[in-house]
């Protein structure tokens, strides 16, 4: 009988959902979505099911698999957000070019929060494994517009950036990208002044800004950039989506940090005074924690201030925006390429076997609509 490992619901969208998993061997193994099948075979399973109907609750099952949290039942596909569909956009973050240990946080060893993880002998480096499948399915969706939010690198040395760019830059003229912490580990002063830029697509503009403080992990967001931010979205009648590579601090906290590892509380409540006074803008997304989540906050309108999981480990993220006139919605997806699948199974152990609790976050952190 066919064992089934770490079935898990990862994406659902307004007319699909894709489920991934994997076996002990190259066996066979059927999914079930509704009355529609896929059947997949391989060590590492991807198998997405699509032609789906928004809205709508289906039954799922996989052959050997019991339902567990992370394998509902059943769910519900996402509402199709109004109107006509304008633009695709996609994101990665963490991919962190250079990197050759996985799971190490600080002097932590593994006796502390092990296992730490490499590339074996002979391997190709895992963040070129992973990001060379996330660029091949970019490639397959051919969005309007590419965004990679930060840790470009794993300690800003220029082979590193190039190999940043030689990947990504494969998409064309409309792959962008902004700094994180770790690209200002050499230099303090890499791509000083890049950001903030603005990206027009059809039907919304991308706001993207540098929440870098060069020589911490900290996060900022300089008045200029406020000030710029604010202009940007009284000065365009579309709908502005914000991109950076901190998250925000907790806006409902009964206490303040000087030394959050995200936005500084002080900064986070300037921005969302302008997400609150700016009523166009209809999102921050940002990388940083390598795990999926979003948080609302009333003083910011209830807008969502989203995190995405990394690229370079488990699950291996990362984000398609598809906007409509009426709204946007967000799929979070896995390189599903089997070395990449190989690797991200690999690293889902990691931090004492709680990484994937704490990465993959709830299905509706993952996937969401959002109306303007």
């Amino acid at each position: 009988m066919t064992v089934v490992h770490d079935a898990e619901l990862m994406t659902v969208g307004p007319d699909e959902a894709v489920v991934t998993f994997h076996t002990d061997g190259e066996e066979p193994v059927t999914t079930r979505v509704g009355d529609t099948e896929v059947t997949t075979t391989g060590r590492y399973h991807h198998a997405p099911v699509g032609a789906l109907e928004p809205g709508t609750e289906y039954r799922l099952a996989v052959d050997g698999a019991a339902p567990t949290e992370w394998l509902p039942a059943s769910f519900t596909t996402l509402e199709r957000p109004p109107g006509r569909l304008l633009a695709t956009i996609a994101t990665a973050n963490d991919v962190h070019f250079g990197e050759t240990e996985c799971g190490r946080i600080g002097n932590l060893g593994e006796e502390e929060l092990g296992p730490i993880l490499r590339a074996e002998p002979g391997e190709r480096p895992y963040p070129e494994v992973m990001n060379g499948a996330v660029v091949e399915e970019m490639h397959a969706l051919d969005p309007d517009a590419v965004v990679v939010k930060g840790d470009l690198t794993d300690a800003g040395d220029e082979r590193e950036f190039e190999a940043f760019l030689d990947a990504y830059g494969a998409l064309g003229a409309r792959m962008q990208w902004v700094r994180g912490n770790h690209d200002v580990m050499t230099d303090p002063h890499f791509a000083d002044g890049y950001a903030p830029y603005a990206v027009h697509v059809d039907g919304v503009t991308l706001a993207v800004v540098d929440t870098v403080v060069p020589g911490v992990d900290r996060g900022q967001l300089s008045a200029d950039q406020v000030a710029w931010l604010d202009d940007l979205a009284g000065s365009v009648s579309t709908p502005v989506l914000v991109f950076g590579h901190h998250h925000l601090w907790n806006l409902d906290a009964d206490h303040r940090s000087g030394t959050y590892f995200g936005i500084n509380p002080d900064d986070s409540e300037a921005l969302a005074a302008i997400v609150g006074r700016r009523e166009n803008i209809a999102g921050y997304f940002s990388g940083h924690t390598h795990r999926n989540r979003v948080r609302r906050f009333p003083s910011a309108r209830d807008v969502p201030f989203v995190e995405i999981a990394c690229t370079k480990d488990y699950p291996g993220a990362w984000a398609e925006y598809r906007v409509y006139e009426g709204g946007y919605t967000q799929v979070v997806r896995r390189a599903a390429a089997a070395a990449a699948m190989a690797w991200s199974e690999k690293t889902r152990v990691m931090f004492a076997g709680l990484y994937r609790d704490y990465a993959l976050g709830p299905l509706g952190d993952r996937c969401f609509t959002e109306r303007f």
